[in-house]
């Protein structure tokens, strides 16, 4: 008894000193002050030193940050949907269809994207910042690849873009593109305007005209984004690509914003594009057939309404003799100074003006040409 007595003696003294070492060295650390990192240490200095603010960036570097932070309070992030029905339950759900970019025009709401971003979509919705509110598609054009959606904000949080002009856009300007390619949501990319001028063939089917290229980045998700100038101006739509791969080939093409300053404000009145008339009725087949053996380009008129601009402006149809033989029309070749080489050419050209405008026609009749001026109309 004795002896365990002692071993238990001997161990709790023991235990009591080991205890004791440990509390004291936690004090000691406690109670020294922190230790300074070692001179010749950089990563320990590195980490001691503030930050700084980047004051050394060169005034472009500053002037690109100013535009995309200025600019990216206007873009939004738009989804769609597709409603399915359940096979088991029978229930309607939404399911995401795709993802594309847009920006804001007014401080109503409404919200211009491409046509093919909404096109066969039951809903969409539309993000600003970090915010997803519900929007309705207010009309769209199919041969503008044009859409415009509305949604429902506070008015501080509706910052509409600033539009500029593309008539006069210079190849070789600086632009900039904005939206959420691949659903990575506000990256810009910078480029060149390379080409002006450019004809595309839209969602619909439709020839675009004008078009400007760029090489800025452009890839899917883009489209329906904003094409800024150096001083943050709406100047097009970023609509498509030319791309083997599907991806960015440094040819993006976007629609002029002249186009689109036309188009919208009709579509938030009327939910639609009006188109105007010349007052004539055009046969593709027919127009191809008579100018190949003519020799000559242009859209034949295979007639003529009278009560029209164009029949007040002495433009002649097409007519039949009595032996069957075909008396050609007037073959239309220019409008204001454009070429028009199809009877798509010449109705997409007519979708740049307004009903009551004149323009001037440049017409081959009888082997010479002339120039007719018509005052457009509005459709019935």
């Amino acid at each position: 008894m004795r002896i365990r007595s002692r071993f238990f003696f001997l161990g709790s003294l023991f235990l009591g000193v080991v205890l004791g070492l440990f509390v004291s060295a936690g004090l000691q650390r406690a109670l020294s002050p922190s230790p300074r990192p070692a001179e010749g240490d950089p990563a320990a200095a590195a980490q001691a030193r503030p930050i700084a603010e980047r004051s050394d960036l060169d005034p472009e570097e500053k002037h690109t940050i100013a535009l995309f932070k200025s600019a990216q309070r206007s873009v939004a992030y738009i989804t769609t949907q597709v409603e399915r029905v359940d096979f088991w339950t029978r229930n309607v759900l939404e399911v995401p269809q795709g993802t594309g970019s847009g920006f804001v025009w007014d401080d109503r709401g409404h919200v211009v994207t491409n046509f093919h971003v909404v096109q066969d979509s039951d809903s969409q919705k539309v993000t600003l910042g970090d915010t997803e509110y519900d929007a309705k598609t207010v009309g769209v054009a199919r041969d503008q690849d044009i859409a415009v959606l509305r949604i429902v904000a506070p008015r501080d949080r509706l910052v509409p873009i600033r539009v500029g002009t593309s008539a006069d856009l210079q190849v070789g300007q600086k632009v900039y593109a904005i939206g959420n390619p691949f659903g990575l949501d506000f990256t810009l990319t910078r480029g060149i305007v390379s080409a002006l001028g450019r004809t595309i063939q839209g969602a619909s089917g439709a020839t675009i005209f004008d078009v400007v290229q760029t090489d800025a980045a452009i890839n899917p998700g883009n489209s329906g984004g904003p094409l800024l100038d150096s001083s943050g101006r709406l100047i097009g739509v970023n609509t498509a690509i030319y791309s083997p791969s599907g991806a960015s080939a440094g040819i993006g093409f976007a629609v002029p914003v002249d186009t689109v300053s036309r188009v919208v404000p009709q579509l938030i009145a009327h939910g639609r594009v009006i188109r105007p008339i010349l007052g004539v009725g055009l046969d593709e087949h027919l127009s191809v057939y008579v100018t190949r053996r003519l020799g000559v380009e242009g859209v034949l008129l295979r007639d003529v309404d009278q009560n029209s601009g164009a029949g007040r402006a002495g433009l002649r149809g097409t007519t039949l003799s009595r032996g069957g033989q075909v008396n050609p029309g007037d073959v239309v070749q220019e409008i204001d100074g454009k070429p028009v080489k199809s009877t798509g050419d010449l109705q997409g050209r007519l979708g740049d003006y307004r009903p009551g405008d004149t323009v001037t026609l440049t017409v081959w009749r009888d082997g010479k040409t002339r120039k007719v001026q018509v005052r457009l109309q509005a459709p019935d």
